[in-house]
């Protein structure tokens, strides 16, 4: 597989691609360009420095287009706020959960770790049968996304901190002239790129704006849904999500399993995980196995520059193995995240040239 490739294969892991919804997000399209376009941000295996450090807050905004190759495109779970929720989901008798539209009361108990998480987010669901989630990742940093799906409608929930709204809503501008809009009582405007095609883009709230964008249907159907997306509590949204969504509160448990076959860095720091957000379980993969492929690197390089031959073997070795590590098996035929760090491990082995900061979203 050459460099080549290696680059499609990062673009193409944009869950907005092509051949998902018709066309990129423009502020997607618009970071894959300026990273694709700036050398700087590259780390290159052979340098006995690397370069530059990429900046941080890029890096984690390029985390989800990079790992979320199509990622888990089958449905889930019905989430409006409607329903009840998945029988499956632990249940105490201590926190309640109360009825919406037509939805029973339910008992539900959430870690101080989830709550917190889902306060610091909008916590929109759609209240209309039929939706049902496809996508979860994010929301650490006031970043994330949900995506629905009601047949052949698609419906995406992209929140980012308040600070970037300027130059997301300028962005629009080139896209179309706005129009305002309220979802839920919160003020914004709609942006059309094609006749069914749409977006609004929410003023910013609670450090953070949020853009819904909509793919199949007139903007007389947009506007319809628009008018069943509701702002809730967070027990209730916390509630509505599949249990198969890895929440704050489970990641300690669910790193035990993705790590139970898999060799640990050294100082590898297992509560740092606790950082990733909530995501399905496919990006919580690709979350967790990036955090230990970068540190395996960094330990590979740090052997060879130091002329460790033990550590360099043992890093090697570690990097090598990734090819038989049971997650990423899993995630294989989801999406393109386990080629993409068999190559990049591959190639850092072997000594060869390869961006692996922005492969793997190292920070």
């Amino acid at each position: 597989m050459t460099e080549e490739h290696l680059d499609r294969m990062v673009r193409d892991a944009d869950p907005y691609r092509p051949d998902v919804i018709g066309r990129l997000d423009g502020a997607k399209q618009a970071l894959l360009e300026e990273i694709m376009s700036q050398p700087t941000l590259d780390r290159v295996v052979e340098s006995p420095q690397p370069r530059s450090r990429p900046n941080r807050g890029l890096v984690r905004r390029l985390a989800g287009p990079l790992t979320a190759a199509a990622a888990l495109i089958g449905i889930l779970a019905v989430v409006t706020v409607h329903g009840a929720p998945p029988e499956n989901r632990q249940a105490a008798p201590t926190e309640t959960v109360g009825p919406t539209s037509a939805g029973p009361t339910t008992s539900v108990v959430f870690s101080p770790v989830a709550l917190k998480a889902a306060e610091e987010n909008p916590r929109l669901l759609v209240d209309e049968p039929g939706w049902q989630v496809t996508n979860v990742y994010g929301f650490a940093e006031k970043q994330g996304t949900i995506a629905f799906r009601n047949g052949k409608r698609q419906l995406d929930m992209n929140w980012y901190p308040a600070d970037q709204y300027d130059g997301y809503h300028a962005d629009r501008r080139h896209v179309s002239d706005p129009e305002a809009v309220k979802v839920d009582g919160w003020p914004g405007d709609v942006f059309r790129y094609s006749a069914n095609d749409f977006a609004v883009m929410l003023r910013p709230r609670d450090g953070v704006f949020v853009e819904i964008r909509a793919a199949g249907g007139d903007r007389t159907e947009f506007d319809r849904i628009l008018t069943h997306v509701v702002r809730v509590d967070v027990r209730t949204w916390l509630a509505a999500l599949p249990p198969e969504i890895v929440t704050p509160d489970r990641v300690d448990e669910q790193a035990a399993k993705v790590l139970a076959d898999i060799p640990l860095p050294p100082d590898f720091d297992r509560a740092a995980l606790a950082d990733v957000g909530t995501n399905d379980a496919y990006q919580f993969g690709a979350q967790v196995t990036s955090r230990v492929g970068c540190a395996w690197i960094a330990e590979w390089q740090r052997a060879k520059r130091a002329g460790d031959e033990a550590a360099l073997r043992r890093a090697a070795d570690a990097l090598r193995g990734s090819h038989n590590w049971k997650v990423l098996h899993q995630m294989n035929a989801e999406g393109d995240w386990p080629e993409v760090f068999w190559e990049t491990a591959d190639k850092v082995v072997a000594g060869q040239p390869v961006r692996y900061a922005e492969a793997l979203g190292c920070a």
